[in-house]
């Protein structure tokens, strides 16, 4: 018997909706109909055809579409049919940035607005049918879908709302703010996708101190089951093997003031759930623990922690636990897996099997037969390096086949080598320092020998922390892999029954873990962040292969597999991608003009395809870099849509920040002396709290800009620069990964170094690695008027055929290169429409002057039709010197 308790609002809860189109009369506040109504095509696990109506595609999650229209070989006329600024639609905003996923339903699409409402879009033209704002009891802000069912839309309000819209006019029909039966509080439900099946919605709570899957009736709201990642003390589960155990246990006893850590956080279900409609089960992963002291800090709760880090599965209607399937025990990296789980009927060894895959931000996929949660594929337990201080699981659970790599790599620091293997790691952590020749060597005499008396090693392991997944760490920093943003973190995968392969974004971020990190951990500064995607065969667990594609691609960049092998999935950088799903090979790239954090959907509308991606930019991992919009594209084949630039594509986004950045403005050498003071958390500041800082700021400043040329100082301050409270250990300043200095200085000691060549060159200690600075080494361009010429003037960047795929050719630019000057690279063409620079495509010295040229159709995005100034920018050294050299031209831009 489902029990109903609910909070209703009357009225006064209708927030600001607008209908535009396709008006019918409103159904604000009447019931459902008597018997559940899915939307057309909602299924477990068939493959979508004209609608996709859940954000997994398919209850099972698999992101697969079954239409066959748009293919390899016509794929070069997909182009835009229409964008749609979802901010501009009355109620207008300014808001800017999500990470959601639409849905379609009947040719409709549904999403989330940047403000966190929703709005309905017409497929076929972009045109808005009805949107929905609230400004009684606020958004949620940050979304990541909505669902269809019983003609409603649910979505997520402010105040921990889960709110049911009329589907055809966007009037609200019901909210409700979910509670236990007991009046438990449920944890802050907002931000994850709603899911729907069968006259239930699934609400997941994430932030928050703790948090619960809550099952709601879709008719009205009413209280159907919940279900805690952190579970009641002494509630006692029994499986599908009969097995009974006390969950609450396996956090250790409460605390002497009361405190039960499985109650005080974490273990919150951060991302949507699958459905298997013919088992009848809802299946959910929940993420790390979070509670008694900090997330990297296990004293307080010895135990397995569960349901921490843990798929779980239920019985659908009812919300009974069936089994449960601990990826991580005792998590103190932040390591959760929590990904949307996904579900496939394969073959496995001759044998027919209902699996599901489970796994992100450890790099392992997990691959259960979801009948019972026992493995479908080999896993085993791994002995572990343990500290005595943090309660560690003896063991961890590895699959046997991994598809990212365990260990970060320590490469030799060297200017030929960047930036280097992708899981690279910064120098000095774990105890590696260069050695004469750069090369990272362990030390077993540093940092990392404080925890030594308190770690124990399993037999044949090595004798030391190499970075690798899960390796302890108590109040010292010790770097590892993936990390707690690396990995598929809370991007989806996708399943093609075709080729049997599933498609896993991933993100690398290596990151460093210590029991006073804040966030869950600290992510090395100066650390690449890049990505790619990878396929992985579902019937083995083997790799089949990867295509690294230089950004993040975990933090909401999930793929669309189609029928007909192909896959779609957009970058933060705002490039949506077509890849050939069978080897990786990325086939089309389209530019939105902002950071794409969601996946792309395929539908069709009056027999034609088509595919929509919303634009809208976010800030995971890049902050401020990622150029934010609220774009709704859609694109079919012959798709004729025009930006005003007068070219199909958006500008080319804003540069990211693909290394981890120092905190803390630029400081003009000139204004300090050219002098970096090292460990200390104030420039000015002669106290004992200031001095052999180990905070990651404690590079005075840490962010230096000086010019080419100039010779910048490293001191370690003793008595003489500060008499009462003078650093008392010697620290380094280790410059990677071009491997440019690498110093040990004693308090008093400096060194100086004199930086020939324009660059950002990252430095930390050896003491401890956290503190570390950058010096900023820049080139002031000289201009040369007149030294720039464009052969021809007029610029032809239009196509016959109107699509943006076939603008061809060259643009040539002639450069007159002063005598004594010799071209040192970099050359590149700034425009008016982006703030990134064109590099060139091919560089020829000719005579007097150098011939530069550029692609057609990497211009053509970036300049306006009509006069145009464009600037070339390009490096020369002259006697010795690097300089830059700079020229403006005006040319015409037709299209």
């Amino acid at each position: 018997m489902r029990k109903r308790l609910t909070r209703r609002l009357g009225a006064a809860g209708i927030g600001a909706l607008v209908v535009l189109a396709l008006a019918a009369s409103p159904a604000y506040g009447i019931g459902s109909p008597a018997e559940p109504v899915p939307p057309a095509g909602l299924s477990g696990l068939d493959p979508t055809g004209a609608d996709m109506p859940t954000v997994g595609g398919n209850l099972g999650n698999q992101h697969y579409s079954g239409l066959t229209d748009i293919t390899k070989k016509n794929l070069k006329k997909l182009a835009p049919a229409w964008r749609t600024h979802l901010s501009e639609v009355a109620p207008a905003s300014d808001d800017v940035g999500q990470q959601t996923t639409p849905i379609v339903v009947d040719g409709i699409i549904y999403l989330d607005t940047p403000s966190g409402g929703v709005i309905a879009v017409d497929g076929a033209s972009g045109a808005p049918v009805w949107k929905w704002e609230n400004d009684v009891y606020g958004l949620s802000g940050t979304r990541r879908g909505v669902a269809a069912g019983d003609g409603k839309i649910f979505t997520l309000g402010g105040g921990n709302r889960v709110v049911a819209l009329d589907q055809e006019t966007g009037a609200e029909v019901w909210a409700v703010q979910p509670t236990g039966p007991a009046g438990e509080d449920l944890g802050r439900v907002g931000k994850v996708a709603t899911v729907y099946s069968d006259g239930i919605v699934y609400a997941h709570a994430a932030d928050g101190d703790r948090g619960a899957v809550v099952a709601l009736d879709a008719s009205d709201g009413s209280y159907v089951w919940h279900f805690f990642g952190g579970p009641p003390r002494g509630e006692v589960f029994t499986g599908l093997d009969g097995v009974s155990f006390d969950a609450s246990a396996t956090w250790g006893p409460v605390l002497a003031d009361g405190t039960d850590c499985s109650e005080e956080g974490g273990a919150t279900s951060w991302m949507h759930g699958a459905v298997d409609p013919e088992l009848g089960m809802y299946y959910m992963t929940f993420g790390n623990a979070r509670s008694c002291t900090s997330s990297q800090n296990g004293s307080l709760r010895p135990g397995d922690n569960l349901f921490s880090s843990t798929l779980v599965a239920v019985d659908a209607a009812t919300g009974d636990y069936k089994w449960h399937y601990q990826s991580i025990h005792h998590d103190v990296w932040d390591m959760d897996n929590v990904h949307p789980p996904t579900l496939a009927d394969i073959e496995i060894a001759g044998e027919e099997r209902k699996v599901l895959f489970y796994g992100s931000k450890s790099g392992h996929q997990f691959v259960l037969d979801r009948t019972d949660g026992t493995p479908a594929l080999p896993v085993v337990e791994k002995e572990m390096i343990t500290d005595s201080r943090q309660a560690h699981s003896a063991t961890q659970p590895f699959p046997e086949n991994r598809l990212l790599p365990d260990c970060v790599v320590w490469e030799k620091l060297d200017p030929d080598n960047i930036p280097g293997d992708p899981w690279r790691a910064v120098p000095n952590y774990n105890g590696y320092q260069p050695d004469a020749e750069g090369n990272l060597v362990f030390n077993p005499d540093s940092y990392v020998a404080a925890d030594e008396p308190f770690l124990t090693y399993p037999a044949g392991s090595a004798d030391h922390r190499e970075g690798c997944m899960y390796d302890p760490q108590w109040d010292l920093p010790i770097l590892s892999t993936t990390s707690q943003n690396g990995g598929a973190d809370w991007s989806n995968n996708a399943y093609s029954p075709r080729t049997n392969l599933v498609y896993y974004p991933y993100g690398t971020n290596p990151v460093a873990h210590w029991n006073g990190a804040a966030a869950n951990g600290q992510r090395a500064i100066g650390q690449y962040q890049t990505g790619g995607i990878l396929a992985y065969d579902a019937s083995t667990g083997e790799v089949a292969w990867q295509n690294h594609l230089g950004t993040d691609m975990s933090h909401g960049q999930g793929p669309l597999v189609t029928a007909t092998d192909l896959l779609f999935a957009g970058q933060i950088d705002g490039r949506l991608l077509a890849l050939d799903a069978k080897n990786g090979k990325q086939l089309w790239e389209f530019q939105t003009g902002s950071g794409i954090a969601g996946a792309p959907v395929t539908y069709e509308v009056d027999g034609e395809q088509y595919v929509a991606v919303i634009a809208a930019g976010s800030t995971n991992p890049y902050g401020a870099s990622v150029t934010q919009g609220d774009s709704l594209w859609a694109f079919k084949l012959g798709g004729d849509h025009v930006t005003a630039s007068g070219s199909q594509e958006g500008p080319d986004t804003a540069p990211l920040t693909i290394r981890r950045p120092v905190s803390g403005a630029a400081v003009e050498g000139a204004t300090v002396g050219n002098t970096v003071l090292l460990a200390r958390s104030s420039r000015t500041a002669d106290t004992a709290a200031a001095r052999d800082s180990v905070a990651q700021s404690a590079m005075q400043p840490t962010h230096l800009r000086v010019p080419v040329g100039s010779t910048v100082t490293f001191l370690n301050p003793g008595a003489e620069t500060f008499p009462s409270f003078p650093n008392v250990k010697a620290h380094c300043a280790t410059q990677f990964f071009e491997g440019e200095f690498n110093v040990r200085l004693e308090p008093g000691e400096s060194y100086q170094h004199t930086f020939d060549r324009a660059g950002e060159y990252y430095f930390n200690d050896c003491t401890d690695p956290r503190p570390t600075g950058k010096i900023e080494v820049y080139l002031e361009a000289e201009d040369r008027p007149g030294a720039l010429t464009f052969i021809p003037k007029r610029l032809d960047l239009g196509a016959r055929s109107g699509l943006f795929t076939d603008v061809k050719g060259l643009v040539i630019a002639h450069f007159a290169v002063p005598r004594g000057y010799r071209y040192d690279g970099g050359a590149m063409l700034t425009t008016p429409l982006s703030d990134s620079p064109l590099p060139a495509g091919k560089v020829v010295g000719l005579g007097k002057h150098l011939v530069v040229t550029f692609d057609k159709a990497a211009l053509d995005n970036n300049v306006p039709e009509g006069e145009v100034s464009l600037t070339l920018v390009a490096d020369f050294t002259h006697d010795g010197v690097q300089k830059r050299l700079s020229s403006t031209a005006t040319v015409t831009v037709v299209k």
